[in-house]
């Protein structure tokens, strides 16, 4: 098996990232691996689930305290059964397996921190994983809202041994060696005098429990892969990149614990024409110069579809109008944003002879009165000249 990533490698972060950092490292990369980007490319869905586990431990603060105490082994599940002390240490002071909090404990009754350095109970309920997946859909369908299936694999408990790893008809046994616990107690000859060390139990793995005939179903794992479609109700006026929980639809928690979340985090392909900046919609809408000049009723194209605007005459290229409450509606809230429609004159490259003529015939009837902002630059043009001429 091959020997598993640093989790801040997987990510491209650094290992003191910010929780707003670690989302946005892993949208992109989401996004980058996504299966529905990448058609039966095998390596990217590998790299996918890669980074939806770095994702996974990262975006969970216990879970990366874990992670960032002892590796990969500190979110292993049998974690909490036992496990090396702390940092991983597990040599030295007269052989091997002494931990640390283990030598406090025995002096003080805590380890580092004051705390108990108790294990969990390998037989205590614990909570399934969440799942991360990705979902495209169109900006129209960010705006008004809809409803997608989604396929993904999840762990669920075992249908053949209901989850306890045994083969029908049979069951797991105590540890005779730890007793169920999950780990068992040495002594050990240290500088510090005979101490006891505690350690996860070799001979059930920390799990309390032995399987001396396996389910053949799950291997005696209790959990077996499962692929499932879910429906997910897209909220309208969702945005880019924002996620939606489908609580207890995570992988099958372990000894009776809860399901985990599956979070679905959305992208939103660009539209065509129409641009968003949170609630509010942006157009630019392509005018002649006779509509710029004489005004005009001009087709505008909104989320709701098209309307009529009328723009008043002697409309300048760039002008910004707005539409109240033509933009996208509230996430979850009441009103609507507001659309803003830009129009931009457009000089034909090519006109006739005739058009020609006409053209220069009437632009020989017009004056600099005729132009608010030639008249002005002219102005401020003669003035400048004529200061110059008076300090000469």
């Amino acid at each position: 098996m091959a020997e598993k990533r640093d989790y801040y490698e997987v990510l491209g972060i650094n290992k003191g990232a910010s929780d707003a950092e670690i989302k946005s490292a892993y949208r992109k990369m989401a996004k980058k691996y996504h299966p529905d980007l990448n058609p039966g490319d095998a390596e990217a869905e590998r790299n996918f689930k890669e980074v939806s586990e770095a994702y996974e431990i990262l975006s969970d603060a216990d879970k990366k305290q874990r992670y960032d105490t002892y590796g990969h082994a500190g979110v292993d599940p049998n974690f909490g059964a036992g496990g090396a002390g702390w940092g991983g240490y597990s040599g030295g002071f007269g052989g091997a397996g002494v931990d640390l909090n283990d030598i406090f404990e025995s002096f003080f009754g805590g380890g580092f921190g004051g705390g108990s350095t108790r294990r969990a109970d390998p037989n205590a309920p614990r909570r399934g994983g969440d799942i991360h997946i990705g979902l495209t859909i169109s900006f129209m369908e960010a705006v008004h809202g809809c409803t997608k299936t989604v396929t993904y694999t999840r762990s669920e408990n075992c249908p053949e041994c209901g989850g306890s790893g045994a083969k029908k008809g049979t069951s797991a046994q105590t540890c005779s060696h730890c007793h169920g616990s999950g780990y068992i107690m040495e002594q050990q000859r240290t500088p510090f005098g005979v101490m006891q060390n505690r350690r996860v139990c070799p001979h059930c793995q920390g799990k309390g429990k032995i399987i001396s005939d396996p389910c053949n179903k799950c291997k005696g794992s209790g959990q077996v892969q499962v692929t499932v479609k879910k429906e997910v109700n897209i909220p309208a006026g969702i945005d880019d990149e924002q996620s939606l929980a489908l609580r207890g639809q995570g992988n099958a928690g372990v000894n009776g614990g809860a399901w985990g979340d599956t979070i679905v985090i959305v992208s939103v392909k660009p539209d065509p024409i129409l641009t968003r900046n949170g609630y509010d919609v942006y157009v630019t809408v392509p005018i002649t110069y006779s509509q710029a000049v004489l005004g005009a009723e001009i087709v505008v194209p909104t989320v709701d579809g098209k309307v009529q605007y009328n723009i008043p005459e002697g409309t300048q290229s760039g002008t910004r109008f707005r539409l109240r409450g033509k933009g996208i509606k509230y996430l979850n809230g009441r009103g609507r944003g507001d659309q803003y429609v830009t129009v931009n004159v457009e000089i034909p490259k090519k006109i006739t002879r005739e058009q020609r003529k006409a053209l220069e015939a009437f632009d020989a009837t017009l004056k600099d009165d005729n132009y608010e902002q030639r008249k002005g630059f002219f102005k401020t043009l003669k003035d400048l000249f004529d200061n110059d001429k008076d300090k000469k």
